[in-house]
């Protein structure tokens, strides 16, 4: 008799033999369900990082306009060497 026909003929094994693959697979799952929420909220972290990073070039804040920050923070550079 050959090893399939044994397999065959035992329902025992064959049913211990995927009870424990589908344990294994069960632990891989969980891995990767804990590696995705992980990606998941890196992706989050580097979204708001990159929204706070585009929020001073998209528009004024507080109602002013770019001149007015230009000119609260320091002189205006595109005026330079102008009386």
């Amino acid at each position: 008799m050959s090893r399939s026909t044994d397999r065959q003929t035992d329902p025992a094994a064959a049913t211990a033999s995927l009870a424990a693959e589908a344990a294994l697979l069960e632990g891989r799952l969980s891995l990767l369900r804990e590696a995705i929420e992980s990606v998941d909220a890196r992706i989050d972290a580097v979204s708001e990082t990159l929204r706070r990073l585009q929020r001073p070039a998209t528009g004024p804040t507080d109602g002013e306009t770019p001149e007015e920050r230009a000119s609260a923070t320091g002189p205006d550079r595109s005026k330079r060497g102008r009386a």
